[in-house]
């Protein structure tokens, strides 16, 4: 303590407000952060308007994002109200598996909303196009909302896309009203949009995708009703890098998917094309030589893969890393070998040693090919960093 003045001692609680803000962002242990507030009243409101992200404990689990307590409660539209008056300064909010919030709670984003980045809404059925206008009014600054199993419709993604221009993530999954309307608002509203999740979303057949922005480099559409027109839009923006497509084999047969290796996925890196059990040899080849950047493709379960297939992927797939054959009934010893002398950058295959695939094949791709680990587990395809 110091005598900055005739008046008397000056202390740390004569710092200005700016100076307190500084000192708290600095704190790096999560504990000193928490407990800053416990000092007097003035730490905190620094603390409370210092903070940029919240999780309810009642919501699903989300990294980097830490929760508001550690006791089970149950959220709704007044404790939303005073947290939100509480917490003005927020960037991302997470009331995932908040099952007893309803539109009316969200009516403080329109105060309170502004700063808003991030929102995530997984898992509040009690959410509908009401609550999404009310979002759209409030959070003009969105890039991120996940809307995973919500009851909301294309009319609420509409005004959400009118509204949110900035939105660069979008996660619609298990969306069972949303079809092709909806997303076609999504990608020609939002022209930064950059992944979007789609899975389980039976009525969207790819055909909103048409015209999107080259940003939209990464796509969940697994399980989806996707038709060979509806492939075309999802590749028309020409920037896909990651494209998940899994489960298809009930909707799309044959050649329907050659049109990836038609010039309109050149800079695909990841595909997943696990369960698309009536792919053919012809899609598969046209996909070996017309995407040229493929690190690691998911074929798990592709039964109608058989040699001329394999052999496209060994003399064609030149940056391949990471190869997924599991229980492809139709990759045998010629199959085996094709991968074995072509595909020279491989450094991971997920194999079922228990298919056609003799011991002797697996025993001499181990020992010409000692630069690639052979695993049996099967492991879904890595999503880039960025990804939410």
């Amino acid at each position: 303590m110091e005598h900055g003045s005739r008046d008397g001692p000056a202390s740390i609680m004569h710092l200005p407000d700016d100076c307190l803000y500084f000192i708290f962002q600095w704190l790096d242990s999560g504990s000193d952060r928490e407990s800053f507030g416990l000092t007097c009243r003035r730490w905190l409101h620094i603390q409370n308007s210092s903070r940029q992200s919240l999780q309810f404990h009642c919501s699903l689990s989300l990294p980097n994002i830490p929760l508001l307590c550690q006791t089970s409660m149950s959220i709704k539209s007044f404790h939303l109200y005073r947290l939100l008056n509480r917490f003005r300064q927020l960037q991302s909010l997470s009331l995932s598996g908040c099952m007893d919030l309803h539109d009316s709670g969200l009516t403080q984003l329109q105060c309170y909303g502004s700063n808003l980045q991030a929102l995530y809404l997984d898992c509040c059925f009690g959410i509908t196009d009401n609550g999404l206008s009310l979002v759209a009014a409030g959070c003009p600054s969105l890039t991120l909302i996940s809307l995973y199993r919500c009851n909301v419709s294309d009319v609420g993604l509409e005004i959400l896309s009118k509204s949110c221009l900035a939105l660069k993530d979008v996660n619609l999954s298990y969306c069972s009203h949303i079809s092709d309307h909806g997303i076609r608002a999504i990608s020609q509203h939002c022209c930064q949009l950059r992944a979007v999740r789609i899975s389980y979303c039976r009525n969207v057949s790819g055909v909103g995708f048409k015209g999107c922005s080259q940003s939209l480099t990464y796509l969940e559409a697994e399980s989806c009703k996707l038709e060979p027109e509806g492939i075309l839009g999802i590749l028309s923006g020409g920037g896909l890098e990651y494209l998940s497509m899994s489960s298809l084999s009930w909707c799309i047969h044959g050649d329907g998917l050659a049109a990836i290796g038609a010039g309109f996925a050149t800079r695909l890196r990841i595909l997943n094309f696990r369960l698309c059990r009536t792919i053919d040899d012809e899609s598969i080849a046209a996909i070996a030589k017309g995407c040229p950047l493929l690190q690691e493709w998911n074929l798990a379960l592709c039964h109608e893969v058989r040699i001329s297939g394999w052999e496209s992927i060994g003399s064609n797939c030149n940056n391949l890393e990471r190869l997924h054959v599991n229980r492809c009934r139709n990759l045998c010893d010629n199959g085996f070998q094709a991968l074995r002398d072509g595909c020279k950058r491989l450094s991971v295959l997920y194999i079922n040693p228990r298919g056609r695939i003799s011991s002797t094949s697996i025993e001499l791709f181990k020992l010409l090919r000692g630069d690639v680990k052979i695993k049996e587990e099967e492991v879904m395809c890595i999503a880039p960093s960025w990804a939410f």
